[in-house]
């Protein structure tokens, strides 16, 4: 409930007094010790619970046998030795945490419990004790003064149950980091330089080592495939069953399942930098965020206890004035049942249970959210402004057309194209590089001035030549026409080809078409989205053409070509200024400032680490149908949230005024402590119990 309390070992938090969560997630379901603790308190409580009811309730059996045995006082005095261990030692954590929320200026239910158990046993130790110096008000009508140590016993047992099914919960809620962490195997086979195998442990394992996994192994890390092939179960990343074949070349994650093939691969990244230990790390985060309708409860809550407190005051004072004999005796029974039904722990775990339960089963899904806010603020999205390349598509362009001008060959203008883009990280450049390694073109020399301008090319200078390579506006800023060159490049543009110029010595030289075919689930995912009333914006730095070409085969709303990466940040902040909720899904460096400006940034685990730090939501494996799953869990979550919180609210607007005893004079009903007790730990449990059913959210 508060992230903010870090402690250096185990214990309860000084604001709400629930026991504190571990900062680092683990893989072994390694014994709780306060749930342990509790487990056997509650169980010693039973124990001595039941022949404390059996002496208490003795006058409620037919001949009143125990009566006959043991007089009042005596009976008195066995309750206080059967109630005295259940109400100080299995209460123990109780009253510190009570003391810690007075201490540290921060009430919470911790106190009401504390308050009422404390002022239920107190009594009734002194009522046995030193009965003379009770007043008639507190005595019935033979004269004896009741005493209440069944009530504070059951009040006991009753909280130390709920507080063992909620810890059990909430471990269950946990559950997700470990098994997410279970994936991956406790060992990976090392082929040593001498080409012998070993079995080594994974923390061992250091970038560069050559790993074999035979068929039916689990990937030990990330890395790429250097021999063998096979089809690798990667629904720990996308949710989808189907698996993917691999080759050499292909990038494989650690804890994915290998079919029937073996694999040489190379290990890339080990230990905290995998795929699989940034995804626990970011749920870990995630659960321990607050979401901005937590702010209401903690509103609620911040009056709640001391509003409580006075209730059950007015309540002792009103019943000790106006009520039936004994006066005082009732008000303290109905003052008791006031602070115990009142404990807020409904209210507060409604908001971090449901987010602990979604931020688990997104990332089972391949969704990984920042924070809770994330998940708050997808609900309201209206539109989705998404990036083209990487995005929608592949990210892996092919080059597919090569048209030099008269007078210059295919080889020459293949030769300096991938000359030049050889010192370029964008995606297209590669696709130049391997389609003239696929050609047998051999390169020249690195070119001279090298410069990349982003969103427009590349330029420098080759052989003494001057050599610029990017869209048509680059070379029109260098004053290059390109005008005969355009009339093919319309053609190839509505194929949906990207065109790139190039030009040597300012002169244009020819074009060069390059194809990235869409994401498999692209067209899904926008129909997906569209139908929930989603508008869908491509902003790509592409030419318009091409962009049009793509956005037919998707049903796109709406394309803006052409941009820079300043104009998409601008983009987005006319949408908003339009009052949309924007969504924002991109995979590269270019993208990151709209990714950042966006309500919610959406980025490609596929793509640059810069985009996925300026976003709020991760998809694993780039696949764009997990925006429609992240969507309809953000809309699941809140729903569920508001769930818990109506609950929380009408249980405690209800169970106050009951306790209280208002239905009394019409209708001779009053709330025992050990009803409300019962009462308060199904609350929390009911409040749990429907958080957990997002882990089967469909």
């Amino acid at each position: 409930m508060h992230p903010e309390i870090v402690r250096d070992a185990p214990g309860s938090c000084p604001i709400c007094g629930m026991a504190l969560e571990p900062l680092v997630a683990t893989g072994d379901e390694a014994a709780n010790p306060e749930l342990r603790d509790m487990t056997r308190r509650f169980w010693t409580a039973v124990a001595l619970l039941l022949p404390l009811l059996v002496v208490a309730m003795g006058d409620m059996v037919p001949g009143q046998p125990l009566a006959r045995v043991l007089p009042a006082a005596r009976r008195s005095s066995l309750e206080l030795l059967l109630a005295t261990p259940i109400c100080t030692w299995a209460a123990w954590p109780f009253y510190q945490r009570a003391v810690a929320s007075i201490r540290n200026r921060s009430l919470n239910m911790f106190t009401l419990i504390g308050l009422g158990v404390s002022v239920a046993f107190g009594y009734s130790v002194v009522a046995t004790l030193f009965p003379g110096v009770f007043p008639a008000t507190f005595r019935l009508p033979e004269g004896t003064v009741p005493v209440y140590f069944e009530a504070a016993g059951s009040i006991v047992a009753l909280i130390l149950l709920g507080q063992v099914l909620e810890l059990r919960a909430r471990a269950a809620a946990g559950s997700a980091i470990r098994a997410l962490l279970d994936l991956a195997p406790k060992t990976a086979r090392r082929i040593l330089d001498s080409g012998a195998e070993a079995d080594v442990p994974l923390e061992t394992l250091e970038r560069g080592d050559r790993l074999r996994v035979r068929p039916g192994e689990r990937i030990p890390t990330d890395g790429v495939v250097l021999e063998g092939s096979s089809p690798v179960d990667e629904s720990m990343l996308s949710g989808e069953p189907l698996p993917v074949p691999k080759q050499p070349g292909d990038r494989v994650t650690g804890a994915t399942l290998n079919g029937n093939g073996s694999l040489i691969l190379r290990a890339e990244q080990v230990g905290a930098d995998t795929v699989l230990a940034r995804i626990v790390a970011l749920v870990a985060e995630a659960q321990r965020s607050r979401a901005p309708i937590q702010r209401l409860a903690d509103r609620v809550s911040g009056y709640f206890v001391p509003a409580v407190i006075l209730v059950a005051a007015l309540t002792f004072a009103i019943w000790s004035a106006f009520g039936p004999e004994p006066r005082m005796a009732h008000g303290l029974v109905n003052a008791v049942a006031v602070l115990i039904i009142a404990c807020p722990c409904a209210l507060g775990l409604a908001t971090p249970m449901s987010i602990m339960v979604a931020t688990g089963r997104g990332a089972r899904l391949g969704v990984l959210f920042r924070d809770a806010q994330a998940i708050e603020l997808l609900r309201d999205v209206d539109t989705l402004v998404i990036d083209k390349t990487g995005t929608l598509t592949e990210g892996k362009p092919r080059l597919v057309t090569v048209l030099p001008e008269p007078g210059i060959s295919e080889h020459q203008l293949l030769r300096l194209a991938a000359t030049l883009e050889r010192g370029s990280e964008h995606p297209l450049a590669a696709a130049v590089v391997a389609g003239s390694v696929t050609r047998g073109i051999q390169l020249g020399p690195e070119p001279e001035g090298f410069a990349s301008i982003a969103g427009k090319g590349v330029r420098g200078r080759i052989d003494g030549h001057e050599v610029a390579l990017g869209n048509r506006g680059f070379l029109d800023e260098l004053g290059v026409a390109t005008t005969e060159l355009e009339h093919r490049a319309e053609a190839l543009r509505r194929e949906g080809q990207t065109l790139v110029f190039l030009a040597l010595d300012r002169k244009a030289a020819g074009l060069l078409g390059i194809a990235d075919p869409l994401k498999p689930g692209a067209g899904d995912a926008v129909r997906a989205l569209r139908s929930q009333g989603i508008r869908v914006v491509m902003l790509t730095g592409d030419n318009r053409t091409t962009a049009d070409a793509v956005a037919r085969q998707l049903g796109l709303d709406a394309v803006i070509a052409e941009l820079l990466p300043e104009q998409k940040l601008a983009t987005v902040k006319q949408l908003q200024a339009e009052g949309r909720c924007v969504a924002m899904a991109g995979d590269g460096i270019n993208d990151a400032p709209a990714l950042a400006q966006a309500q919610v940034g959406i980025a490609m685990g596929t793509g640059s680490d810069i985009a996925m730090e300026s976003a709020e939501v991760t998809l694993v494996n780039g696949d764009l149908r997990g925006i429609v799953r992240a969507l309809a869990l953000s809309r699941r979550t809140m729903r569920n949230i508001r769930q818990n919180l109506l609950f929380a609210f009408l249980y405690n607007s209800a169970g106050v005024p009951i306790a209280a005893g208002v239905l009394y004079p019409a209708f001779g009903l009053l709330l025992s402590p050990i009803i409300a007790a019962a009462a308060m730990s199904l609350s929390s449990v009911s409040v749990i119990g429907n958080s957990l059913r997002l882990r089967l959210a469909r």
